[in-house]
């Protein structure tokens, strides 16, 4: 009885130490008509956050009910065009050690709220910024096929500020340390109004005779291709590129957009130019280097295109905190592969690439196409 009197004594102890040395979390959001996504955004997150802290930027839905059920530190924020703004108000509320923030269509996964909470008992409290993936695309296995890092929980005693009116980022603390913990972009289908709002409002900065910051011009640029008007898209790439102390990430990334904005004009030499252009930034990507072998294929030279594919079959995937498409290191490689040997007559080897492929994606449905057809030629053989 002794023994067992003393056993719990220590875990109390135990328990107590832990509980104490445990960082808190502000969890801050800025909402505008989310009545659809708030609530699953805050369920996923409910376990993490030790306050709840909602900045509405003018909802004229259901957004507001829908909050009220998970906190009463609900405020109002008069929107003015500008992200950062907003967000750093809602930081100024928060009251506890760390500040997470997310967007309404976002959730924790419950495998990553694990890691959270894990994250909760061991963050040093001195740590000023944790970067944290941010997977914004899925395969049909619900697998991230495209992600980078964000900036996602701050110590709010750093008194690190939002920047940029749009695509706004948070100013990087001194010490700094990259976890595993994941959030996820869950979109499903957007309000009106979202998809036109970013470049509507680059539009207004642009008007005003604002020069936009390098980041802003490469997010402009992006806002810009999306929207499918490549000419202008290029226009702003290409400004970009030429800017002086641009982020080796960002420079990567905009070659890339240039070179798609270049193919999609059948103007290949151009886009092998600017691919070029990302070569010397750091070793190659895997993104690069299926899109140099396109081009190749595009142009009938098959033998060219087999060798950069399987150059980007053997490059390492990047650790960096920039975009990331995850299919390119394997699963794109393998697909095109298999397709190139076939269409030069080694059907061994593309077979070959037809299973790596199939093992990384099996529930594809070009792999199902695939899958049909090497099934059909074997029975004609």
């Amino acid at each position: 009885m002794r023994s067992l009197y003393f056993y719990h004594k220590l875990n109390k102890i135990t328990k107590e130490f832990r509980e104490d040395s445990m960082i808190t979390i502000s969890l801050c959001m800025i909402v505008k008509n989310e009545e659809r996504m708030l609530g699953r955004c805050l369920e996923s997150v409910g376990e993490i956050a030790d306050e709840i802290i909602i900045v509405d930027t003018g909802s004229t839905d259901d957004t507001i009910s829908v909050a009220k059920k998970y906190t009463d530190k609900i405020f109002f924020f008069k929107w003015c065009d500008d992200f950062s703004a907003a967000r750093n108000f809602s930081f100024s509320s928060a009251s506890k050690d760390y500040i997470l923030w997310l967007d309404a269509d976002d959730i924790i996964s419950e495998e990553d709220k694990k890691k959270f909470l894990a994250l909760k008992e061991t963050l040093p409290p001195d740590i000023d910024t944790v970067m944290l993936p941010y997977n914004v695309a899925f395969n049909s296995l619900g697998k991230s096929v495209f992600s980078y890092y964000r900036e996602r929980i701050v110590r709010r005693a750093s008194k690190l500020a939002w920047n940029e009116p749009v695509h706004e980022h948070l100013t990087i603390g001194k010490k700094v340390v990259q976890l595993d913990a994941a959030v996820s972009h869950m979109p499903g289908q957007r309000q009106e109004g979202h998809s036109d709002r970013n470049l509507l409002i680059y539009q207004k900065l642009i008007n005003e005779g604002r020069e936009l910051s390098s980041r802003g011009l490469f997010y402009y640029a992006r806002e810009l291709k999306s929207h499918g008007l490549n000419d202008k898209a290029i226009e702003q790439y290409e400004k970009f590129i030429i800017r002086d102390g641009i982020w080796k990430e960002d420079a990567i990334s905009a070659a890339i957009d240039l070179s798609d904005c270049y193919m999609s004009k059948k103007d290949f030499e151009k886009a092998l130019q600017v691919l070029s252009l990302s070569l010397i930034r750091d070793i190659p990507r895997a993104e690069v280097l299926c899109r140099i072998g396109f081009i190749y294929f595009q142009q009938g030279d098959i033998l060219k295109s087999i060798f950069w594919y399987n150059l980007a079959l053997n490059v390492p995937k990047p650790i960096s905190w920039g975009f990331v498409s995850h299919d390119y290191y394997g699963y794109i490689p393998h697909m095109q592969l298999c397709m190139l040997h076939d269409c030069i007559g080694d059907h061994d080897e593309a077979y070959s690439h037809h299973k790596a492929a199939k093992a990384l994606q099996p529930n594809s449905d070009a792999v199902a196409y695939n899958e049909a057809y090497f099934n059909k030629k074997l029975k004609l053989a």
